[in-house]
């Protein structure tokens, strides 16, 4: 694609950096939610860090190209695609709702309860977007759309039906999370005096307070950003005219196997194509980041960060043990050498002289394994009585 015909539109390279980050941001920390039974923010990470690789082969895929390379490819990943735009709210469904029973319902948890809550947010997170992919296929107007940068696109036929099954659940589904989010925010702070002793006798030891207010203001203020979007989009949809009367399946049906290919230079100057659909793939990226900037420097995760690298510098034979440093000292020349010396605490500073060196040496701290830096190359090794531990000396 020429680049003078759209001078003022981003790299594609920028989103596939973005996204393949999103992606990494997502996967890293994956396994410490699950160890913590946190099953709504589980289903976040995987759905949106599987919709950022999705999105980043496809960036790469199509770069400057709008051709079928692989239509079972396009298959799933535009059926995947339909699911996330319902995932990403039924996940937040899942997060407000778990976090507003905990601190409002303040029964002793038990095993059973446990497990019951983790298969309630499963068929919410799970449940919710499969059931979406299967509605969407009642107003898809044929196979998908291939987009040059961006791949493969599913395509919904925009009439009345659509919208009732297509546009309006994710807007219910966030209306229902910010309801549980503001419940949420209310009951933790009419328990803020004891909110210790809540989630400690509720079950959830893994849960401190300061993640119980990350987990709550992520999801809130992801709902408010998402739903806006969604807001917008719909009424771009009425705006725009293009939402058409149901006229049945076989009108909606008709030349299903058709694949749609739509060169850069055509769907990049036309603002109904551009919104929606670079709004709808930043969305993804763009809820990564917000999760990386809510959880990423807290300090459980420096500490899964500092366990993590500890253990890779041990299997590449690296230590990161910096309790012993060295001793130094700026007046010392670069010629040096090592001495080591038993002295017992009690005697008294010793002279050690050399055909042209006088060097006064004195205790400053013991160690276990020491030291002395000395300026002549001549010096070796000077045996003194056994002593229980050894003393470092430093030149004077």
């Amino acid at each position: 694609m020429p680049q003078q015909l759209l001078p003022n539109y981003y790299p594609n390279s920028i989103f596939s950096v973005f996204s393949f980050l999103g992606f990494m941001a997502c996967m890293i920390p994956l396994p410490w939610h699950l160890e913590a039974w946190n099953t709504g923010m589980f289903l976040f990470m995987a759905w949106t860090g599987l919709g950022c690789l999705i999105l980043f082969i496809n960036s790469i895929v199509w770069h400057h190209n709008a051709m079928n390379w692989s239509p079972v490819w396009c298959d799933i990943t535009s059926r995947y695609i339909v699911g996330l735009s319902f995932a990403i709210p039924a996940t937040c469904l899942a997060i407000t709702r778990r976090l507003y029973h905990i601190t409002a319902i303040r029964i002793p948890a038990s095993k059973v309860d446990n497990r019951r809550a983790i298969f309630v947010d499963i068929a919410i997170g799970l449940g919710i977007p499969f059931l979406g992919m299967v509605i969407q296929y009642i107003p898809q107007g044929h196979r998908f759309n291939i987009f040059e940068d961006i791949g493969c696109w599913p395509y919904t036929y925009d009439t009345t039906l659509c919208v009732a099954f297509v546009y309006l659940p994710p807007i219910i589904l966030f209306l229902i999370s910010g309801v549980y989010a503001v419940l949420g925010i209310r009951s933790f702070w009419k328990s803020r005096t004891d909110i210790d002793e809540i989630l400690s006798g509720m079950g959830h030891r893994n849960l401190t307070p300061s993640r119980y207010i990350r987990l709550l203001c992520f999801s809130s203020l992801g709902v408010l950003i998402i739903i806006l979007f969604e807001l917008y989009n719909l009424g771009l949809n009425f705006h725009s005219g293009n939402v058409q009367p149901w006229t049945g399946w076989r009108a909606t049906h008709t030349d299903f196997q058709r694949v749609d290919q739509f060169p850069a230079i055509i769907w990049k100057s036309q603002s109904f194509f551009v919104t929606p659909l670079e709004g709808a793939r930043w969305t993804v990226v763009g809820s990564t980041f917000l999760f990386f900037v809510f959880f990423s420097f807290a300090d459980e995760a420096i500490k899964k960060y500092r366990s993590a690298l500890r253990a890779v510098s041990t299997n590449i034979g690296l230590s990161t043990d910096t309790s012993d440093t060295p001793l130094t000292s700026s007046t010392l020349s670069s010629s040096t050498v090592s001495l080591k010396v038993g002295v017992k605490p009690s005697l008294p500073p010793i002279a050690m002289t050399s055909p042209d060196h006088v060097i006064d040496i004195s205790a400053i701290r013991p160690r276990s394994r020491t030291a002395l830096a000395c300026p002549s190359n001549e010096f070796t090794d000077i045996e003194m009585p056994p002593l229980a531990r050894t003393n470092v000396y430093q030149i004077v």
